[in-house]
């Protein structure tokens, strides 16, 4: 029983972790960039969009195809840090044990 007991203290504790965990990954900001810096993407820690910044050298109507792609690449580029950041915060949270393949945070 005292196993038992202790076990499931474990897991509440994990738990709270990971609530804990998930505040800090949403209050972040991440930004990603392209052209070098031209285009700045900013999400949050949920990954939604939050601002989209634009040198207004690129506000040429002859390079409207190269200001979406760069604004594709910087989104790109600030998806990639906040999985990095996020996979990093759940590999020192669990003590470096991974999460078996397709399972993700609830966010």
């Amino acid at each position: 029983m005292k196993n038992l007991a202790g076990l499931m203290k474990q897991a509440s504790q994990m738990q709270q972790k990971m609530q804990d965990m998930q505040a800090k990954l949403e209050a972040m900001d991440i930004e990603g960039e392209s052209g070098a810096g031209m285009v700045r993407v900013t999400l949050s820690g949920k990954g939604e969009m939050k601002a989209l910044k634009i040198d207004p050298k690129l506000a040429d109507p002859a390079e409207l195809e190269v200001l979406e792609d760069l604004i594709i690449a910087a989104h790109a580029d600030a998806k990639r840090r906040l999985e990095t950041i996020t996979a990093n915060e759940m590999q020192a949270l669990t003590g470096g044990i991974t999460l078996p393949p397709g399972m993700k945070l609830p966010f």
